[in-house]
């Protein structure tokens, strides 16, 4: 009844499946998820908890979300889960509104140096209604600085301090960084969003025992619909009783009206495929396959932050190489390869002209490539950057590689 529409679609259909997605905040949902996100369920308003809602009609809807809260607790391992965020932002202001007042202290990685805008980066909310600082990585190595993290955090004594990135490729040492803020009495938030699916499949510690509260989106590596959790462990519940109502009151009445129950339907299918032994093989390729790529993209001489990765993204400097990112992005997404523009920790080119790429694993690795594959993509990643006449040539190998992988549809 709309071919306008229909047919756009139809078109993103078509690019998807002979385009690579190499965004490492991006994947590919399973049939089952984008069933349940399409179906009836978005009819109906649910204000309110599972035996406690303001409508009638409410039965299986309350099933439902009671099932997507269990699995999220027994697959994380934690206490408490909400999973009514609407997506990761919205999940990560419930925090500060449930344990926050305006004006007090938060401490997040710095945007520019990895971390993501909810953690108190100037133009959000939550650097213009907190008290906000920011911490960065090392200027020689790149990496996270602990002993002045440290430092900062016993002359600041945050209230609340997130650990989480979005192009950090390493891991987080949680154990240091939970005696840093329980040094000063400071409720510690773990975003995982990027890597929950990593967790989830045990390849990627887990912050869970060493955090009072862990937020994630439930798209990225959990390969689920866009949507949002928000987790309390035995560390958060030990630290304040009170901390999962509070949780709860923040997102309802707090900040939000009815749930989107069809999502949260695709949240608890995503979460049940997260739990199967596949998936656990899939996590594993992920950070294979983006350990390869990272090899091969350093013998072509690119220039990795950190000289590598631990997860399933890796970010590059360019200006060994004479392009900036959204030069480099355009002419990739006109060879078929799907990335990011993206800041590099010290930049001193614009965010909307950045030094660095961004791209990972995670949409190519459900569609089946492997190591083998990471070499022929590293490949072409070099032709475009190296000369922009490749670009051509390059889509049309791109779209033969594809017809071996399908999406899932």
């Amino acid at each position: 009844m709309d071919n306008e529409i229909k047919n756009l679609i139809d078109k993103e259909i078509e690019r998807q499946k002979t385009s690579l997605e190499m965004i490492p905040s991006e994947n590919h949902s399973s049939s089952a998820v984008r069933e349940a996100l399409g179906s009836l369920l978005t009819d109906k308003y649910a204000e309110g908890y599972p035996g406690k809602r303001y409508y009638a009609g409410l039965e299986y809807y309350d099933q439902i979300e009671d099932i997507c809260r269990e699995r999220a607790k027994k697959l994380f391992g934690v206490a408490h889960a909400n999973v009514q965020p609407y997506s990761g932002s919205p999940a990560n202001h419930a925090v500060y509104f449930a344990v926050l007042e305006p004006g007090d202290t938060v401490m997040g990685m710095s945007l520019p140096h990895g971390g993501h805008l909810t953690h108190g980066w100037k133009v959000n909310f939550s650097a213009k209604y907190y008290n906000s600082v920011q911490y960065e990585v090392n200027k020689e190595t790149n990496l996270l600085d602990y002993e002045a993290i440290e430092k900062q955090v016993q002359e600041v004594k945050p209230k609340l301090i997130w650990v989480g990135a979005t192009a950090y490729p390493r891991l987080f040492d949680w154990e240091r960084l939970s005696q840093i803020a329980d040094s000063v009495g400071a409720y510690l938030s773990a975003d995982i969003a990027h890597v929950a699916g990593l967790v989830a499949a045990g390849v990627h510690p887990s912050p869970v025992p060493y955090v009072h509260i862990v937020t994630t989106t439930t798209h990225k590596t959990l390969r689920g619909p866009r949507g949002g959790m928000i987790m309390v462990t035995e560390k958060g519940l030990e630290k304040d009783p009170d901390l999962a109502v509070k949780i709860d009151k923040a997102i309802f009445p707090g900040l939000q009206g009815g749930p989107h129950e069809n999502n949260i339907a695709a949240i608890a299918i995503c979460l049940k495929e997260a739990s199967e032994d596949s998936f656990k093989e899939y996590g594993k390729q992920v950070i294979s396959n983006a350990k390869a790529l990272a090899e091969e993209l350093i013998k072509y001489n690119f220039n990795l932050i950190t000289g590598g990765t631990d997860n399933h993204l890796i970010l590059i400097d360019l200006r060994n190489k004479g392009i900036l990112g959204a030069e480099a992005q355009d002419r990739l997404e006109k060879a078929g390869i799907t990335t990011n523009k993206n800041s590099i920790p010290f930049d001193t080119s614009s965010p909307f002209k950045p030094s660095g790429l961004r791209l990972g694993t995670p949409a190519i690795t459900t569609r089946g490539m492997k190591e083998e594959e990471m070499k022929l993509i590293a490949s072409w990643i070099n032709d475009v950057i190296s000369n922009e006449s490749n670009c051509d040539k390059v889509r049309q190998e791109v779209k033969e590689l594809c017809k071996n992988f399908p999406l899932p549809l």
